[in-house]
């Protein structure tokens, strides 16, 4: 019996994809991920995957020679159970870092002594003075009681003050912060702290993140207490590669000063510059921040450019393959040399060798050996967004978007060439000879005005640039549909104007890299040299950044999603799959495959999850945004209210946002699209700094507020509710109104309070809910003077969301008794500088019978108040 495809009634189009044939890497790295997705989720001894492997490899074996259909699978479950076994395998194999709790208090101060492996950048620090990120690799780590000498990674902050600055300018003196270069040694006192994950749903995995790039611990230091030791540490090629990465940085600056020079360092060496949260929101609002950073895109720009160059000197394909090879790790050594860089560099080599060595360019078997390479070296990277999005564009090109365009635009492209041989359209499908036909005829008619040279031009020309705009269009929009499940997953984003807003931006990157690396080449020979390919860089950059702000402004370019439920998500990986096997099909085949893909695209933006809400009660959950405060409230009848957005404190030198980061997510995991209103407690950073995007994201109808403070973070907060439309109700003691079925007392603040600068505690809006017989006090940071005015207002209540983090100014043992609660919840930050909350409180809790969680420890915790009792449930995680 045959034991060919064909045979079985399988074309050899088909049979790739089927099971084998010119791709079977393709599926042999599916099933591979296949089984380190299963062993990452379900854990099995690892006796299992090895006899599973076994068992499944002598079954492929004995009916390879029989029977192709069935020895296929049994092959596909060996790659599994051995993926599944090498992930295991690969988790045990790491180095578990010593114990590093008692430096990491975050209270007492660590002498640190280490070097420099990877430089930052000094940039302006949003909170005045200046400051840099590098990391280090430890030689020792020493407080009063304990000294540790394991090498552990440590991501610091090294910052000046703003005084310290102005000083150093007054007495014309450098300032005291400097570049610290690789190799250095350092010393230095500072508070450390473990990496901690936020303690909600959907949060992302900041410990994972900075463990896979080595970093175990995070601290700060002022740099006039950083000491330079004496030596150096490290090899002989990175040093090399740092003083050429710092050379390069330089030259940048100098060629583009300012925000250019930041967004060139970015795209075209990896460089951590600081150029704006706002346009790297455009970017991302666009579906264009992959410009932004050292990406596959980026990589491919570059290699086409250096390619291209070569073939058209005396060059042979061969020669040109191998030095593009050679050129494209020299660019990945000197840039950021990230995983995403690497892995690029890694799939584009593959393409590039197979393209070399099968002229058919088996695009799927190239990605299969390429994902192979990158599991075997690390498996844990599977679960990188990067990862995902990198191979999946390159299955979406090289699966649906090339056969596609086989059937469409290819065929019609082939029809160009030997335009004056009519003998040649017999060779061609009806379509492309119809084609050449008509193009024959418009030339004749040119030929009469411009001559028969500058008539074919212009014929071939302009259907030339028809059909390759064609080709970018169809290879946007299928990659652009192929992503939408994993931006709606992991970043909670459609990006409306992703299309359009890559077909303006990519023809302009592959304008400005080949010319950016021209001109930094050219810099180091002459400036004159380097100044026209530096101005060609120069306006690509401002036609991009400027297309970029102009969409990005627009309020449709980017749909917010919550994350899509399980059923939506299998819906859509399976026409995904769909289209996938059909692509390769008759062209009403392949369509259908199309359709599906098209409309679980639309599902996934129309369709959104709905809400994870318990009808019937008042929900009030404490979402952990460490050291801030940030409640949800969902009434009985579906209203929900965000009382306060976190924030990171005013002393903070770091621009991350934890209402973009932190609550969104969690509030999108519960398939939250939009908030009714939203309620600022008072004007202090760790309550209101994240409340703009949070309008932004969620546009509720509505901002509550109790004074109309004067400071810069209210005023700002006011602007973003303007311009999205948000009503603002400011709340005084004494009103009392419904909201979705539960009744709410305002306590505090009363009316004519006079607001200052800075904010005050006191001048929290305290808020009491009733529901039923059950009841919630939110007090946000009101110290004992206002307690003391709360006992006047009969404020017992079933749970209490206990004041100011847990400090010593709140909670007096009279306001505990006069509320009398069952429940109470404190939000502070894991190791906060404050030592919240205090001990002595947590004791007055203890001490009242007082049920309390805390955020640091429990993550975020719901109660829920169903009228005749409270019933508590921290999140699931």
């Amino acid at each position: 019996m045959s034991t060919s495809p064909v045979a079985h009634g399988i074309s050899h189009a088909q049979w790739p994809l089927y099971c084998g044939g010119k791709e079977p890497l393709f599926l042999t790295a599916l099933a591979f991920a296949g089984g380190i997705t299963t062993a990452n989720y379900l854990w099995r001894s690892p006796f299992v995957w090895i006899g599973t492997f076994l068992i499944a490899f002598v079954a492929a074996l004995v009916f390879f020679r029989k029977n192709a259909h069935v020895a296929c699978p049994f092959a596909l479950i060996a790659s599994a159970a051995l993926g599944a076994f090498y992930l295991q395998a690969y988790d045990a194999a790491q180095i578990t870092p010593p114990d590093l709790q008692a430096f990491a208090t975050g209270e007492g101060q660590v002498v640190v002594t280490g070097q420099v492996v990877r430089e930052g950048l000094v940039r302006d620090s949003p909170y005045g003075g200046k400051q840099e990120s590098i990391d280090l690799e430890t030689e020792e780590l020493s407080t009063e009681r304990k000294t540790s000498d394991a090498k552990v990674g440590i991501r610091l902050t090294i910052y000046s003050r703003e005084s310290e600055e102005a000083a150093a300018e007054a007495s014309g003196g450098e300032s005291p912060l400097r570049v610290y270069t690789y190799g250095e040694r350092l010393r230095f006192s500072a508070k450390l702290r473990l990496p901690r994950n936020y303690g909600n749903p959907g949060a992302l995995d900041l410990v994972g993140y900075l463990a896979s790039q080595g970093i175990r611990l995070t601290g700060s230091a002022r740099a006039s207490e950083v000491e330079v030791l004496p030596g150096f540490v490290g090899t002989r090629i990175g040093l090399w590669r740092a003083r050429a990465r710092r050379s390069i940085l330089g030259r940048i600056q100098e060629l583009w000063p300012g925000e250019r020079g930041a967004l060139m360092q970015a795209m075209l060496i990896g460089g951590r510059a600081f150029f704006g949260r706002e346009i790297k929101t455009d970017f991302q609002r666009t579906g264009t921040y992959h410009i932004l950073v050292v990406s596959g895109i980026n990589v491919g720009i570059l290699a086409f450019a250096v390619f291209w160059t070569l073939r058209r000197l005396p060059f042979g394909e061969t020669a040109a393959t191998i030095l593009t090879i050679v050129l494209s790790w020299g660019y990945a050594f000197v840039a950021d040399l990230g995983a995403p860089i690497v892995r690029a560099t890694i799939a584009l080599n593959i393409y590039m060798l197979t393209r070399l060595l099968f002229r058919d360019r088996a695009g799927l078997n190239a990605l299969g050996i390429a994902a192979l390479g990158i599991l075997l070296f690390n498996p844990r990277t599977l679960f990188e967004a990067s990862f995902q999005l990198t191979f999946l564009s390159v299955i979406a090109v090289a699966g649906i978007a090339v056969p596609v365009l086989r059937q469409t635009i290819y065929p019609l492209r082939a029809g160009l060439r030997n335009l004056d041989s009519p003998n040649f359209d017999y060779s061609l499908p009806s379509r492309a000879a119809q084609l050449r036909s008509d193009l024959r005829l418009i030339r004749a008619q040119l030929a009469e005005i411009t001559g028969k040279r500058i008539a074919t031009l212009l014929t071939t020309g302009t259907t030339t640039f028809v059909l390759g705009a064609a080709e970018l269009v169809i290879g946007s929009v299928i990659i652009q549909l192929a992503l939408t499940l994993p931006m709606a997953w992991y970043f909670h984003r459609v990006t409306t104007l992703s299309l359009p807003a890559n077909l303006l931006v990519i023809p302009l990157a592959g304008i400005l890299m080949p010319s950016a690396v021209l001109a930094v080449s050219l810099s180091y020979i002459s400036k004159w040299l380097a100044y026209l390919p530096a101005l060609v860089t120069s306006w690509a950059l401002d036609l991009l950044t400027g297309s970029v702000r102009i969409l990005g402004h627009f309020r449709f370019s980017d749909l917010r999603l919550p994350t899509p439920n399980i059923v939506m998500s299998l819906a859509a990986a399976a026409a995904f799959s769909l289209a996938l096997l059909l692509s390769r099909r008759k062209a009403i085949i392949m369509s259908t495959g199309l359709a599906a893909l098209v409309l679980s695209a639309l599902a996934l933006a129309l369709m959104p999850a709905k809400p994870q809400l318990r009808p019937g009660a008042l929900e009030i959950t404490a979402i952990d945004v460490g050291q801030g405060d940030s409640l949800l409230i969902v009434t009985p009848e579906g209203k929900i209210l965000l009382v306060d957005s976190g924030g990171l404190g005013a002393t903070s030198r770091s621009d991350f946002d934890v209402g973009e980061e932190v609550v969104s997510p969690y509030l999108w995991s519960r398939g939250i699209r939009r908030l009714d209103a939203v309620a600022v407690s008072h004007a202090h950073s760790d309550h209101i700094g994240g409340m703009r995007s949070i309008i932004a994201n969620f546009r509720p109808s509505q901002l509550w507020y109790g004074v109309e403070s004067p400071t810069n973070d209210f005023a700002k907060v006011r602007e973003t509710a303007g311009s999205f439309g948000v009503a603002m109700i400011a709340h005084h003691a004494g009103e009392e109104f419904d909201f979705g079925g539960v009744h709410l007392r305002v306590l505090n603040p009363p009316p004519g309070w006079e607001a200052r600068n800075p904010a005050q505690d006191d001048e929290s809006l305290v808020l009491h809910l009733q529901y039923g017989q059950t009841s919630a006090l939110l007090v946000g940071d009101s110290h004992q003077r206002i307690e003391r005015l709360l006992i006047e207002e009969n404020p017992q209540a079933d749970l209490l969301k206990v004041g100011h983090h847990g400090s010593l100014t709140s909670s007096s043992p009279e306001f505990l008794a006069a509320v009398h609660p069952k429940y109470a919840v404190v939000s502070a930050g894991f190791y906060n500088p404050f030592r919240h909350p205090r001990p002595e409180v947590m004791e007055r809790y203890a001490e009242s019978h007082i049920i309390t969680y805390r955020t640091d420890l429990a993550g975020a915790v719901s109660f829920y108040l169903d009228g005749k009792a409270v019933t508590a449930k921290p999140a699931l995680r």
